[in-house]
């Protein structure tokens, strides 16, 4: 099948690329002439694991192709998939613009009917924004051209989203009932039918419903998360293990384990600003959404819970201490900064005086990018932020070691040579990697999310900072 996707960003990129490899001829539309130069010269212009190679694959075959020529990718596919950036507005709810102006391209160029499928994530109602705008710019033409509007949302997991599009567990469709939007379902059974050879994974249903589902499950996801992490900040309270905790309930089938790991909150480009989006859709409808409103806050919170625990142990005045931070990206194996809990916590302790000396295996140019920017206020805290290409020198010299990302490289490290490399034998595990007993052995101390906390007095130096 020949098929058109617009928008070559992390969405658009892994869906071309795998529809390629199952046989399809595919045009990947982006009106960014610097990222189509990178997927030109067979770069790519996000991290992503597999997803280079399979893009070589399907060039070296000629199934896939890059141009920043619209019409040209309207005239192509008989399917359009609409995978553009959906950021969130100043207040929260979903920026749409770049899915319009993708419509309306369409709309501008399509001679015949057209399958456009919002592959983005969009708020309710989009299908119909969208299919009103197409429409419009064919009335515009005096062309007499039918259209079906398809809500196919992505599942992706950054980090493993080839996997999850190769081996989906489920497939979202919401067409409309018409006789456009059965021909519409037909096509994409079509296109979708060598994901279900196994068994059905594809979930039929009308728009709005696909449109709503993926919003509900990033809020459910979301809100397992910053649930598991106010149980943490209680577990430190009470001296409860939140590890042990997490076990004894991921137990029950009925909650599982998934998603229940504390830590120091999420970000990435999905659930702040789906949840953000939903609360702003129910305040729409005259609704509050009180749990996710909660969840936003405690995530919010989350996030300071690091450095909290950095001010309890050696006072608010950094000045003239250092720290080593490993792991930037918001998860492992992506180098996605965006609303990375990282970015809080560096600036936080720059702020306070320190100085900081930061490794991550891939998202370090993002890393520099994203800090310039976020600190381009204030170049003297600017300037006490480094980057070193192991981790191993981060840690050389510094007062403290912070594990921000759970990256595999750093799960095993040797910690009789890690306490040689600290100048002050001490970390802050953001992400629980680490046994607290297995650290007590070794001497050295240790503060996690809701675990028991190995405070050495002779490391300590006095009685208050380990009140």
């Amino acid at each position: 099948m020949k098929i058109t996707i617009i928008g070559t960003g992390y969405v658009g990129l892994v869906t071309g690329a795998c529809l390629a490899e199952i046989g399809n001829d595919v045009f990947c539309l982006d009106v960014d002439p610097r990222k189509i130069e990178i997927l030109n010269a067979g770069g790519v212009p996000i991290h992503e694991p597999g997803l280079q190679e399979l893009i070589a694959r399907n060039r070296t075959a000629g199934r896939i192709q890059f141009s920043t020529d619209i019409a040209a990718s309207v005239a192509h596919g008989d399917i359009q998939f609409i995978a553009v950036g959906t950021p969130p507005d100043e207040d929260g709810s979903a920026d749409l613009s770049y899915v319009l102006a993708a419509a309306r391209s369409i709309g501008k160029h399509m001679t015949g009917f057209k399958v456009v499928v919002d592959k983005s994530t969009v708020p309710v109602g989009t299908a119909q924004r969208v299919r009103e705008v197409i429409r419009s710019e064919l009335v515009t033409r005096g062309v007499s051209a039918n259209v079906s509007i398809v809500s196919n949302p992505e599942f992706l997991k950054e980090g493993a989203a080839v996997d999850d599009f190769m081996r989906p567990d489920r497939i979202v469709i919401g067409c409309d009932d018409d006789v456009s939007g059965m021909k519409a379902r037909e096509m994409i059974k079509r296109l979708y039918a060598p994901f279900n050879r196994n068994h059905e994974r594809t979930l039929y249903m009308d728009v709005r419903s696909a449109e709503f589902t993926k919003y509900a499950a990033n809020a459910m996801l979301a809100t397992r998360i910053s649930f598991m992490n106010e149980m943490a900040n209680l577990a430190d309270r009470v001296g409860a293990d939140i590890e042990a905790v997490r076990r004894g309930i991921g137990s029950d089938p009925r909650i599982g384990y998934d998603f229940l790991y504390a830590g120091c909150g999420y970000g990435g480009s999905c659930f702040p600003k789906d949840v953000q989006a939903l609360i702003r859709t129910a305040e729409e409808t005259g609704q509050r959404l009180h749990i996710l409103e909660s969840v936003e806050q405690v995530n919010e919170q989350q996030k300071q819970v690091l450095v909290g625990k950095i001010v309890k142990r050696f006072g608010e005045d950094l000045t003239g201490r250092r720290f080593a931070v490993w792991g930037l990206a918001f998860k492992p194996n992506t180098d996605d900064m965006r609303a990375a809990p990282s970015r809080l916590l560096v600036a936080s302790l720059l702020k306070r005086g320190a100085s900081v000396v930061a490794y991550d295996p891939v998202a370090m140019d993002e890393a520099r990018r994203v800090f310039a920017l976020d600190l381009a206020e204030d170049p003297a805290a600017l300037s006490r932020l480094s980057y070193v290409d192991e981790p191993r020198k981060a840690a050389a010299g510094a007062d403290a070691l912070v594990i921000v990302t759970e990256w595999k490289a750093f799960k095993s490290p040797d910690f009789l040579h890690l306490k040689s490399q600290l100048k002050t034998p001490l970390i802050f595990d953001g992400r629980n990697l680490y046994d607290p007993p297995t650290l007590a052995e070794h001497g050295i101390e240790y503060y996690g999310i809701g675990r028991p906390e190995v405070a050495l007095a002779s490391q300590a130096g006095s009685a208050d900072v380990l009140a």
